[in-house]
């Protein structure tokens, strides 16, 4: 990203000061016109549903290369490295406590991805997604009140059939 040079801001302190706030917060930059090039002011105010569509297309892609057959693991890696990628906010193996009369427990619980603060991706990759893999990622929606996860079995021929969306109060 290129810095704006103080000999510009003397001219046109207003625009400026604006340049300057736009750098601080989003991804900008100047080209050699001056003019200004904006990316992913978008992701701030995504919905859950809106960053789920991203997800989902991530993980074909990643499907796409590396097929059905490999370790969980091998796609929560490619996953984490696409979102990244991507520019989304991603935290890998977070844990969620369980609260219980006002006590914290920490009993093991971990998302594979929480993506934005607002996603959570379980990553499968086995023969059937089963309800108990269904009620482990509603499980973790419920603890950390969030309202949507994405379930992805990448055990699949055809992984958009072992996707499943999981909706808490959404």
């Amino acid at each position: 990203m290129q810095a704006i040079s103080s000999q510009s801001c003397r001219q046109e302190t207003s625009i400026c000061k604006n340049l300057k706030f736009l750098q601080n917060n989003f991804a900008v930059k100047l080209n050699k016109n001056k003019k200004i090039i904006i990316k992913f002011i978008y992701f701030l105010y995504m919905t859950e549903n809106e960053i789920s569509n991203i997800i989902i297309g991530l993980a074909i892609e990643i499907h796409k290369v590396l097929g059905p057959g490999l370790l969980e693991n091998a796609y929560q890696e490619c996953l984490l490295y696409k979102i990244k990628q991507r520019g989304l906010a991603v935290e890998k193996e977070k844990a969620m406590p369980l609260i219980f009369e006002e006590v914290r427990l920490d009993c093991g619980y971990r998302i594979d991805l929480l993506v934005e603060n607002k996603l959570i991706i379980e990553i499968k990759s086995v023969e059937s997604l089963t309800v108990n893999h269904l009620a482990q990622t509603l499980t973790y929606l419920k603890l950390g009140n969030y309202k949507l996860g994405l379930l992805i079995n990448f055990n699949e021929t055809l992984l958009k059939n072992g996707i499943r969306r999981v909706v808490n109060n959404l």
